[in-house]
This record gives structure tokens, sequence and C-alpha cells, in this order.
């Protein structure tokens, strides 16, 4: 009920209200990060957020199976992460009456999710990765540094680190 009344106040009192709020609920949470307007949260007490995350407006975390956010990471306007999903295995009863399945999932440190995407129940993505706008990204453990788009997601490119792009020059020497 608190939830509904602190995530539309607008500014940075609004974000100073949020952060100190959501503190006491998470079931870890570092220094320095933002939640924007309007970001919704289920099952708080499952969600870690470390140093400097950034939870972008109209975010929708449901965190059942629990959600680790690393540092550093920023989630674009409209970026959901679920770690719930209904069962669906008996075609002779409601999927409703089924119960749920719960995955962790997890956003290494410095990852951007950009706008729009959705991160199934699951997802670990390594260090540094990029998902792009409007990606589905299924249950999967992606390398760090990897850029991933789509629908169903996949691996479209790498960012490569400062120290081996040097290797690789030395070696093409």
């Amino acid at each position: 009920m608190l939830q509904a009344l602190v995530k539309d106040i607008p500014g940075m009192y609004g974000r100073e209200i949020r952060a100190k709020f959501y503190r006491k609920h998470f079931a870890s949470a570092g220094e320095g990060y933002v939640i924007h307007l309007d970001a919704r949260i289920r099952n708080i007490h499952r969600l870690q957020l470390h140093d400097r995350a950034r939870i972008g407006e109209s975010v929708m975390i449901q965190a059942a199976g629990e959600v680790e956010i690393g540092r550093d990471v920023l989630l674009g306007p409209g970026v959901k992460i679920w770690s719930a999903n209904h069962k669906f295995d008996d075609p002779t009863t409601p999927i409703q009456d089924q119960g749920y399945e719960h995955k962790k999932v997890v956003i290494g440190d410095g990852c951007w999710i950009g706008t729009n995407a959705f991160i199934m129940p699951g997802v670990n993505l390594g260090e540094g990765c990029i998902v792009s706008a409007g990606a589905i990204v299924s249950a999967k453990k992606y390398p760090p540094y990897k850029v991933i788009s789509g629908n169903p997601a996949r691996v479209i490119g790498s960012r490569s680190m400062p120290e081996e792009e040097s290797k690789e020059d030395a070696v093409a020497v």
C-alpha cells in the first residue's frame, strides 16, 4: 500500500523518499541507488539491489524467485524482470490453479537493459552485458560483455575490455 503512495512522487525529493522507503524492505541494498517514478516491485523482500543501480521509470520487477541487480546497472524505462512464472504442465487443470515456478534472475555489475526489454525467470547476465530495447531474454546464462538483442534474444556482439583490445593489437603486430 505504501509503495503505491511513494512510487509517483516526482523529482529529487521523490527519489530520496523512495530510496529510504524501499531500503528497509529489500533483501539487501547498497548505496547510491536510484528508483525513478512509477517503478513497481512485487516481493520486494526478495530483491537485492547493489551500489549505484538505477531503476528507470515504469519498471516492473517480480522478485518472488529472487532478483539480484548488480553495481552500476541501468534499467531503462518500462523494463520488466520476472523471476516467477505460472506452471502449465497439466492440461486438465486451469493454469491459474497449478502454482508457480521460481527461478532466480541475476543482472551482473555494469549491465544496461534497454527500454521495454523483458528479462524472464532464470536469466543470468554476466558483467557488462547490454540488452537492446524491446528484447525478450529467456532463461540462460550469458557471458560477460555481450550485446543481446531480439525476440527471442540472442547474442549479436561483444564489448571488448580495453586491456583485451591492446593484447589483440600486440598479437597482430
